[in-house]
């Protein structure tokens, strides 16, 4: 046969053979069955049942489900799938289908009987209920609810789900407490039922248990398994080594503990493995070793300590490697070289020493290298210059030393978009040729790297978003280019900067926005910069500005902190200040030259801090500081404010600090209105004004914030501020409170406030009257100082229940009678000042009381024991406590009339008995007179002993 005609036959055959398939697929077609009348009813009910709310990430599929005369088949609708031997519905995958609405039993869903798969992920069912008529679905083998906003208690009907291999009920798209929770049934009753699971998501969900023993029962079928944020606690069981076909284990952001059992090594198939933000407290066992398939490894603030193992470089599938926030320590293995895949490793923030070995360098694939905060020293290797793929360096915060040329460092780095090596001992030598340098950093961190200029490779980085150059020798003026570029943040803060190019004012910005503007701590002057109209934060404290706050500052509505203090501003204060920002947190404006009153117009409920300390400010307080009702710290001190208490401050809910010191406050401090007022106030500041009646007693029972502190947690006073979110940040900034307060002896400054600093200062005032004991209420106070008013009677005995007690000045009042003996209890007590008054008898002794000198009892004539000279006669002379000690004036003039009667005679003595002499006079009488009589009745007791 000719080539011709085989070509022929071959043709027609292959032509006879696609015209039969076409002619049975046609046929199968036309058989094929249409879903049933009742489910595509149900389906259509149970679109009915929801709305459909569309927005931007969704798409609404049931949207197409219509209702029209004839056969409909709803196995071919949007989302939906059939049986194609029985036309039955069996999945239905609507998850981002933009529904809303609540569910429960009653829904039609749940008569789809026959339903194999469900997806209604990423919907909204309004914080219903599971309802519990899931358990008709009995041949579900696939189920993800997860990201619907159901919530409650999973009802236990979920256990009769046997066929299920798939379970996601898990939400992590926004931050807060769990929605759901497995607690009846629980954690155990799950593993015991549902033993065929593969995949298991229950990432937040409330568990708050220890992870049950019977997890084994799934040995034989789970790859993923994720409890992360389920509150989890207890130890790891080691039966977790028996699921040895698991992929994925993601136990993070749970409360475990102790160790990590050895059989983790057990699981051969692992690829990704995380325990981050946990609360183990071991070494990480040596069969980590084993994990041969694992490319994810985060053990980040996990707890886990210790030296960091050789071995780890045997991990050599790995590409991401987190270890930061953990407490390891010596020197890095240079095995770690050996992970030759890793593409992101992270060590922040532990305690390795000695030098970063050169073989990083070997890790070519790497794109981010985090190592901050890991007290490295040594130079940086030059190998790092090998990991040409880098698109993020952060060697922050470590002790590496010597000079570096940036550019040769940089010159092989070209894809780099973030450099920080801020806050080593580096002199970084900064000119470059611009063409050899990346042109797409984001961010640049140069903070205390000895620079003397602006960086020129800095003029061609058009996106660039965050620049610091903070705490560096750059001199001068801030050129304009640099200006032009920065979109974001710019901090060059502690420098020797005097202004910008050309005298111009404004700091300009490409989009008119920026985070966070930090010009503080340098030598600027002239009028205050105008920041981009959109800036968040402006800080330009600490330098020479002078002029008034221009009225642009009303312009600024995004503000969430301004601090203009420690300037030489004057001028008014702009009405607006305290109501142009509705988000504006920090308002610190101390230490300038403000006059006037303080504007009328607070109506900003968003603000946490307010300083005009230090100022020239007089007239009211404004009463609509009121609506500031969460404001923690309140500073008017040092300024010439004449007004009365202003107890209405006792109805904000969240204060603090409260500071009103040398102002020209008058009157007296009674009842407030309300029943009890400064629930958290913990530092209050009276000192050096007019106020004057007794001390307030009242006041003091309400101080509920001074009778307990959780030492246990120490904390500070802090301001959260937006930022831009970059680096490793949660999107804020803290900020810092400070103040200066008297303490022990001296004025001192607080850079931070902590949670146990507890202060009354009322001192420099004309408080009479006797000292209250419901002060003693206080236990918590450290700084106790009532000095310099004219307060009378006893010193209480009381004050010893006040046992964090470090301060306590009560000198120049007209206290008397005796030191209660049982002071010596105050064991915390480091200065001790009673001076000048009129307090007699002996000083106690023992405990703290030896350290105290001769200056914390001055002017206390009638007092005597250490450190003072006077000796104290025999024990007869020590108080008794239960005796009623009558008033020292009356008495102690009683005591020098007595004794000039026994001592002279005639004329002298009835001149003396008829006058009022002063209290010196009467001292000095006493001293002399009674000191001789002592004397004498002394000398005629050894005459007596020595004729007996």
């Amino acid at each position: 046969m000719g080539l011709s005609s085989c070509f022929f036959t071959f043709t027609h055959l292959l032509l006879s053979l696609l015209l039969f398939h076409s002619a049975v697929a046609y046929f199968a077609s036309s058989n094929k069955p249409l879903c049933h009348e009742d489910e595509r009813s149900m389906l259509l009910q149970f679109k009915e049942s929801l709305m459909i709310n569309e927005y931007p990430s969704c798409r609404p599929k049931s949207a197409s489900w219509k209702s029209s005369e004839g056969d409909v088949d709803c196995c071919s609708w949007d989302g939906v799938e059939c049986n194609e031997k029985t036309g039955h519905v069996t999945k239905l995958d609507l998850s981002k289908g933009c529904l809303s609405g609540t569910m429960n039993s009653s829904n039609t869903l749940f008569h789809l009987v026959h339903l194999k798969w469900l997806n209604l992920a990423y919907n909204d069912f309004n914080f219903s209920e599971i309802p519990s008529a899931i358990k008709n679905l009995s041949e579900l083998s696939y189920l993800n609810l997860s990201e619907s906003y159901f919530s409650g208690q999973i009802p236990f009907e979920i256990l009769e789900l046997s066929k299920l291999v798939s379970l996601d009920l898990s939400k992590y798209r926004y931050f807060g407490p769990p929605q759901l929770e497995l607690q009846k049934p629980s954690l155990e009753n799950l593993f015991e039922k549902l033993g065929n699971l593969k995949s298991l998501d229950l990432g937040n969900v409330k568990i708050a248990s220890p992870i049950p023993h019977n997890l084994v029962n799934l040995s034989n079928s789970l790859t993923f398994l994720s409890l992360s944020q389920c509150l989890l606690r207890g130890k790891i069981p080691s039966s977790l080594g028996n699921l040895t076909k698991l992929v994925h284990l993601d136990l993070s952001i749970n409360e475990l503990s102790d160790k990590l059992p050895a059989t983790v090594g057990n699981l051969n198939s692992l690829e990704v493995l995380d325990l981050s933000s946990n609360n183990f407290s071991s070494k990480l066992p040596s069969s980590i070793r084993d994990l041969n398939f694992i490319d994810v490894l985060d053990l980040s603030s996990s707890g886990f300590s210790g030296e960091l193992p050789a071995t780890i470089g045997n991990l050599s599938s790995l590409k991401r490697l987190s270890l930061s926030r953990c407490t390891f320590w010596g020197k890095l293995p240079p095995s770690l070289g050996n992970l030759t895949q890793l593409r992101s490793l992270a060590l922040s923030f532990n305690n390795f020493a000695g030098e970063l070995p050169a073989s990083i360098g070997n890790i070519e694939p790497l794109e981010v290298l985090d190592i901050s905060s890991c007290n490295f020293s040594g130079q940086i290797p030059l190998s790092i210059g090998n990991l040409t793929r880098l698109s993020q360096l952060d060697l922050s915060d470590n002790n590496f030393s010597g000079t570096m040329e940036l550019h040769m460092f940089l010159s092989k780095l070209k894809d780099l978009e973030v450099l920080d090596l801020s806050s080593n001992k580096l002199s970084l030598l900064t000119k470059t040729t611009i063409n050899t340098i990346s042109k797409k950093f984001w961010y640049v961190g140069l903070r205390s790297c000895n620079i003397t200029e602006f960086p020129g490779f800095l003029k061609n980085q058009q996106l660039l978003q965050t620049l610091d150059l903070s705490f560096n020798k750059i001199k001068g003026e801030v050129p304009r280019w640099l200006l032009n570029i920065i979109v974001v943040n710019f901090n060059v803060s502690f420098n020797f900067l005097t202004g910008f190019d050309d005298q111009y004012p404004i700091v300009p910005s490409r989009s008119g926005y920026a985070f966070t503007l930090d010009l503080s701590s340098n030598n600027l002057q002239g009028s205050l910069p105008v920041p981009p109209i959109r800036t968040v934060n402006f800080v330009v404290s600490n330098n020479s500005l002078t002029g008034e706050i221009p009225t642009w500052i009303c312009k600024l509505e995004n503000l969430a902190a301004l601090d203009l203090s420690y300037n030489n501003l004057s001028g008014n204060l702009p009405p607006c200040l305290g109501s142009f920002s509705p988000g504006l947190f920090i308002l610190q404006l101390s230490k300038n030259k403000f006059s006037g009153s303080i504007p009328r117009t607070f109506f900003n409920g968003s603000l946490k801090m307010i300083d005009l300390s230090y100022n020239l400010l007089q007239g009211r307080i404004p009463r609509s500081l009121a609506n500031c009702t969460m404001l923690e710290f309140l500073n008017l001190g040092n300024n010439q404010i004449n007004d009365i208490f202003p107890s209405w401050l006792g109805s904000l809910p969240n204060l603090q600090v409260l500071i009103l010191r040398a102002n020209n406050l008058h009157g007296i401090i009674g009842k407030a209105k309300r029943a009890c007022g400064f629930p958290k106030l913990r530092i209050i500041d009276l000192s050096n004004n007019k106020f004057v009646g007794k001390l307030p007693s009242n006041l003091f029972q309400c101080l509920n914030a001074m009778k307990f502190v959780n030492k246990s947690e120490l904390s500070y006073m802090q301001g959260l501020v937006p930022n831009s979110g970059f680096i490793c940040s949660d999107g804020f900034d803290l900020y810092d409170y400070a103040l200066t307060l008297s303490n022990k002896g001296l004025m001192m400054a607080y850079g931070k406030i902590s949670n146990i600093l507890v202060a009354i200062i009322l001192s420099g005032n004309k408080f009479d009257g006797e000292i209250p004991t419901s002060i003693a209420n206080l236990r918590e106070v450290k700084n106790l100082n009532l000095s310099h008013n004219s307060l009378q009677g006893h010193i209480p005995s009381q004050l010893t229940n006040i046992t964090s007690l470090e301060s306590l000045d009560l000198s120049n009042n007209k206290l008397s009678g005796h030191i209660p003996q049982n002071l010596i209890e105050l064991t915390s007590l480091e200065v001790f000042n009673i001076s000048h008054n009129n307090l007699t008898g002996p000083i106690p002794q023992g405990n703290q009381f030896t350290t105290f000198d001769n200056s914390s009892f001055d002017g206390n004539l009638g007092l005597c024991g250490k450190p003072l000279s006077r000796k104290c006669e025999n024990d007869d002379s020590k108080p008794n406590e239960n005796e009623d000690v009558p008033d020292s004036k009356s008495s102690f003039a009683l005591d020098w009339k007595i004794a000039l009667i026994g001592y002279s005679s005639g004329l002298i003595v009835g001149v003396i008995l008829g006058l009022n002499l002063s209290t010196g006079i009467q001292e000095w009488f006493a001293e002399k007179i009674l000191g001789r009589r002592s004397k004498r009745r002394r000398r005629k007791q050894r005459r007596r002993s020595r004729m007996e």
